[in-house]
């Protein structure tokens, strides 16, 4: 395999605190990428100054706040690789997590997008999970394979996202030809582009830890009803985009926005908010009926103390 050309992409907002350990985990990789692309999605912080305080030769480009899919999306258009690492600017590599990708990749050369296992560790560096494969019961399938690509992935990435942005090495042309994350969403923007990936090109995920990822107050994945919403959107576009590809690996695009839509119903069901939940159990029947749904939509209109009698008789019993 010849020489690949590799950019790594690391979004930032108000990174500051961490973006200098996430660039010397690139800078001290075994096998170096070709060039480090800083998007700086607006900081209001000294990331800028901390960035330049490490005289590596980095590319710097600072745009105004448009999130993390666009600063993604700024990284790549500006990117000379062939092929495309990402890095969250409060995560780190481990030193030879580039060479195992590559050597991974020269096993089997079919490979388009590879990912791996992480650790995630708290604001001080504290270890919290150390192995989110593991965490996830994803582990042994993993192991089994061995870096081998997955079949039916897209399907596999719908029943759990394991895909890290960290974590990937993946061909730019398949990032442009599945048309980059979708700057409209907000929470799942990644699986549905890993989601278009897989649905046309072989991918895996190395049963080995090559990162390090920081979770704190303002990891993005507190935002509970702002994911189920999102999610909708996600299964939407998919519907809309590879409809075939996903019918391809057994996977009926209205089904997943059924259920995503009836977990957004859920979700307001359980806050109360009767209201909201009917209404995403209406869609929900209408794009694709199951009997819980349709238990849930006919529950929502019974009296709020009903409902509440039902939850308190409910609890008690579990």
């Amino acid at each position: 395999m010849s020489k690949l050309k590799i950019s790594a992409v690391i979004p930032a907002y108000n990174s500051g605190e961490y973006i200098a350990e996430a660039i010397n985990s690139i800078l001290s990789q075994t096998h170096p990428v070709d060039e480090i692309i800083v998007i700086d999605d607006g900081s209001t912080d000294n990331t800028e100054a901390v960035i330049r305080g490490l005289y590596a030769d980095i590319v710097y480009f600072k745009q105004v706040n448009q999130g993390p899919s666009a600063a993604r999306n700024q990284g790549i258009k500006l990117a000379k690789g062939d092929w495309i690492a990402f890095l969250d600017a409060d995560d780190q590599w481990v030193p030879d997590k580039i060479a195992r990708q590559l050597a991974n990749l020269e096993r089997y050369p079919e490979l388009r997008l590879l990912t791996a296992d992480m650790r995630e560790i708290d604001k001080q560096g504290v270890l919290l999970t150390d192995s989110a494969l593991a965490k996830h019961k994803l582990l042994d399938e993993f192991q089994q394979l061995a870096g081998a690509p997955l079949p039916n992935a897209a399907a596999a990435l719908l029943r759990k996202n394991f895909i890290p942005p960290s974590t990937v090495l993946v061909w730019r042309e398949a990032l442009l030809d599945a048309g980059l994350f979708n700057e409209s969403i907000r929470f799942g923007e990644d699986l549905e582009l890993w989601v278009k990936i897989a649905a046309k090109y072989p991918i895996n995920c190395l049963p080995e830890i090559l990162i390090l990822r920081r979770l704190h107050g303002n990891n993005a994945t507190q935002n509970i009803l702002g994911m189920l919403e999102d999610l909708v959107k996600v299964m939407r576009s998919l519907k809309n985009t590879i409809p075939n590809e996903l019918a391809n690996q057994h996977c009926n695009p209205d089904r997943l926005i059924a259920d995503s839509l009836a977990d957004l119903g859920y979700w307001h069901f359980s806050q109360a908010n009767y209201q909201k939940a009917r209404a995403a159990f209406r869609e929900s029947v209408k794009a694709k009926i199951s009997g819980r749904a349709l238990l849930y939509l006919i529950a929502s209109w019974l009296p709020a103390s009903v409902i509440s009698g039902i939850k308190a008789i409910k609890n008690s019993s579990s």
